[in-house]
C-alpha cells in the first residue's frame, strides 16, 4: 500500500468534534486526505483541526453544522467543496441516543432523535451525491449493531439505525453504476462520550480494552476508503465476547 494512499482526496466527516469522528478525520489524514470537520461544537472542531495539522499535515476545514438543519447541511457541503474544489469521501458519523422506552420518550425527544439520526443522514447524503458521482467517490454510513439485531431497551434508537443500513444499501443500488462506493460500518458498543447527554457515557461505564476503541471503528472507515473499483458493502465491529449467552 502507498504511504498516503488517499494522496490528494477530500473527505468530510460528520460528528467529527470527539470519538469516532474524530478518530476518523485522523485516520483518514494520516493516509494523505484532506478533511472537513462538522459538527455543532466549533471550538472543539478547531482543537481537532489543528492537531490533525500538526500530526498529518493535512489541510483541515472545521464546519460548525447542525446535521438536523437542512441549510446548516446544504451550507457544511457547499463550503467543503468552495475551499477544496471537490469532494471524494462523505463519513456519515453524526448520531444520538436515547434509553427511553417506547412508552418513557416523548414526541420532542423521538424527533430530536430522529431528525439526527435519519434526517441528517439523508440532507447530507443528497447534498454530497453529484460531488462523489463526479470523482467516483465513496460514501460511508456508521451504522451500528442495533441497526442489525432487536434492541428491547431503546427501540427507537435501533429503528433509526436499521434505516441508516436500508437506506445506505438501497442508495448503493442507485449509484454505485455511477462510480460511487458505499459502505456500512457497523461496531458493538464503542468506548466514547456516546450517550453522556442522556445517562453514563460508553467511556464511562467500560474500562480500556473491554469494548471497541474509536480508533478501531476508524480504521475500518479507513480501509472502506481506501479501496479503488470496489466497494466494501458492509463492515461489523464487535466486541468478541458479543454472542456470548446467544
Amino acid at each position: 500500500m502507498a504511504d498516503d494512499p488517499l494522496d490528494g482526496r477530500v473527505a468530510l466527516v460528520t460528528g467529527a468534534s470527539s470519538g469516532i469522528g474524530e478518530a476518523t478525520a485522523m485516520a483518514l489524514a494520516r493516509d494523505g486526505a484532506d478533511v472537513a470537520l462538522a459538527a455543532r461544537r466549533e471550538k472543539r472542531l478547531r482543537e481537532v483541526a489543528a492537531r490533525i495539522r500538526e500530526e498529518h499535515g493535512a489541510q483541515t476545514l472545521p464546519v460548525r453544522t447542525n446535521v438536523r438543519d437542512e441549510d446548516s447541511v446544504v451550507e457544511m457541503v457547499e463550503t467543503t467543496v468552495a475551499e477544496f474544489g471537490r469532494l471524494d469521501c462523505l463519513v456519515n458519523n453524526a448520531g444520538l441516543a436515547r434509553g427511553e422506552s417506547v412508552e418513557e420518550m416523548s414526541a420532542d425527544q423521538f424527533r430530536t432523535m430522529m431528525e439526527t439520526n435519519v434526517d441528517g443522514v439523508f440532507f447530507a447524503t443528497r447534498e454530497a451525491i453529484p460531488h462523489l458521482r463526479e470523482r467516483d467517490g465513496h460514501l460511508i454510513f456508521v451504522g451500528s449493531f442495533a441497526g442489525q439485531y432487536p434492541r428491547p431497551f431503546n427501540p427507537v434508537y435501533a429503528a433509526s439505525k436499521w434505516w441508516v443500513r436500508g437506506f445506505a444499501h438501497s442508495v448503493e443500488g442507485n449509484v454505485g453504476e455511477e462510480g460511487v462506493a458505499v459502505t456500512v460500518v457497523n461496531p458493538s458498543e464503542v468506548r466514547t462520550e456516546f450517550g453522556a447527554a442522556y445517562g453514563e457515557s460508553f467511556e464511562e461505564r467500560f474500562e480500556e480494552g473491554e469494548v471497541t476503541e474509536p480508533e478501531e471503528v476508524a480504521e475500518a472507515i479507513a480501509f472502506a476508503a481506501r479501496q479503488e473499483g470496489s466497494t466494501v458493502s458492509e463492515l461489523d465491529l464487535y466486541r468478541r465476547d458479543k454472542f456470548s449467552g446467544f
